[in-house]
């Protein structure tokens, strides 16, 4: 009974260290075409009116709700302009309130016609980070007996003798660009998120060589095959091969998926791979309801940590403002829409 309750407390302290190891990676969405906004900033003004996204994502419940992200986005394309804007809200929560980082991102990009076929998009982000530690929910090893856990036979929470960090909430600036190429049939694009490399250290070392928040890297890029054509309406029939790899310091993430549409109904089965380690297969489906479209993911662990995670659900919400008149793109950007 002793050897548990400690094995209890130690995998508790393990995963809030793996927590501030892992404070460096943004979250990622499982239903990326249901945040592309958030996947590249080239992809804002993708669609002709007022466009709105809400995201939540529950990356292994089991886990006492390890990561929690919660996004909201909008965007919009001025024709006129030939430039979209776009405002990115993103929570996310590590360790049920353990530690939490805020964002919120102003976004702008700048279409550019290089012919009749093919179109390049270049897209801007400013804004601002939080990060929040609460550290008086943190157990660490001396607080720990191996009878009693980080409590006295009282039920008094036993003290530690760890120095608090001088602040426990960062603000920080911080700046992304984007690049995307399409034609009629394919796209392909390139995102570099956190150019600045924003300082998200609470403890400073002694020569301040902190390298800060680590560059993300993504570069991404799909095809679009669909019975309609050049001439794609949202909730035609379509298909999508895609491809996204992502690069954020020493971590590496590829994910290879098929997702597609069939009249109102829409979904796919992706494979994610960290690199040196399978990660999960994703499911997903959808359905569209005029300008409304909802989709729901399950990710299937299947790496070491399969039995234990609870996998990772994830909810997207889509909507766009009325149309004055039905709308038919010359692009492959059906999946996004």
């Amino acid at each position: 009974m002793r050897l548990m309750k400690f094995n209890k407390w130690f995998l508790i302290f393990s995963w809030l260290l793996l927590s501030f190891i892992l404070k460096g990676q943004d979250p990622v969405f499982s239903q990326f075409y249901l945040a592309p906004t958030q996947l590249n900033p080239a992809f804002v003004g993708n669609n002709i009116g007022p466009n709105f996204y809400l995201n939540y994502r529950n990356q292994w419940p089991s886990i006492n709700q390890a990561y929690v992200t919660y996004a909201a986005s909008y965007d919009q394309f001025f024709e006129n302009a030939n430039s979209g804007i776009g405002l990115v809200l993103v929570a996310d929560d590590a360790g049920n309130g353990l530690l939490q980082n805020n964002k919120a991102m102003l976004q702008y990009s700048y279409r550019l016609r290089v012919n009749s076929k093919l179109f390049v998009k270049a897209g801007l982000e400013v804004g601002a980070l939080q990060t929040r530690l609460a550290w008086d929910q943190l157990v660490f090893f001396d607080q720990l007996d191996p009878q009693f856990g980080a409590n006295t036979p009282g039920g008094v929470f036993i003290p530690t003798s760890e120095t608090p960090p001088d602040q426990t909430s960062l603000y920080n600036f911080d700046l992304g660009f984007g690049v995307a190429v399409y034609s009629k049939e394919f796209y392909g694009g390139i995102s570099l998120k956190h150019l600045n490399t924003p300082q998200l250290t609470f403890f400073q070392d002694a020569d301040n060589l902190s390298g800060g928040l680590p560059i993300r890297m993504v570069l991404h890029a799909g095809w679009q095959i669909s019975p309609a054509g050049d001439q794609y309406r949202p909730g035609d029939s379509m298909l999508s091969p895609n491809i996204i790899f992502v690069n954020q310091g020493s971590f590496r993430q590829i994910n290879i998926g098929l997702h597609g549409g069939l009249g109102p109904v829409f979904g796919g089965i992706a494979y994610r791979h960290a690199w040196t380690n399978p990660d999960a297969i994703i499911l997903s489906m959808g359905f569209r309801s005029g300008l409304v479209r909802f989709g729901y993911s399950y990710d299937i662990t299947v790496s070491s940590l399969s039995v234990n995670s609870g996998g990772a659900h994830e909810l997207g919400l889509n909507f766009i403002l009325n149309y004055d008149k039905p709308v038919n793109y010359d692009d492959c950007f059906g999946l996004f829409r």
